[in-house]
């Protein structure tokens, strides 16, 4: 299985089936990198997080959901994340690490450290963030 795809609502809750379906993915591929699996399921999770925290709707009947398309080449891993909210507001280039101090503010800068590739643009009404690892 080198795709999959599905759909969850923006809550917290989400996270966890995000991830269980990532490592039955994952397990399907028969790849055995924890050092990438680590990478992707990493930034996969915090920008699974970011989603469920800061997307917002205009439209509050319509429920706040996201899809997430795992694909799997010889050359890459890729996760796409699409969310119905409004767009967001990222300049992935000015992104960097938290202080040590604060409680939140990581992991967009995790995501882009731990990935080949981060990308968001918002098209059609939807926020989408591309997530790529190189093998």
């Amino acid at each position: 299985m080198s795709t999959s795809s599905f759909e969850v609502e923006a809550t917290v809750e989400s996270l966890d089936v995000v991830q269980d379906h990532f490592a039955r993915w994952w397990d399907g591929l028969g790849i055995d990198d924890p050092a990438l699996r680590f990478k992707l399921e990493t930034a996969l999770a915090e920008i699974a997080a970011n989603i469920v925290e800061h997307t917002r709707r205009t439209d509050r009947e319509a429920g706040r959901r996201y899809t997430v398309d795992l694909d799997a080449t010889d050359q890459e891993l890729t996760a796409v994340l699409t969310d119905n909210g409004r767009p967001a507001d990222v300049d992935l280039g000015a992104v960097t690490m938290a202080d040590v101090h604060e409680e939140s503010g990581r992991g967009l800068a995790l995501a882009i450290a731990a990935l080949d590739r981060l990308e968001h643009r918002h098209e059609h009404g939807r926020n989408v963030w591309t997530l790529v690892c190189e093998r």
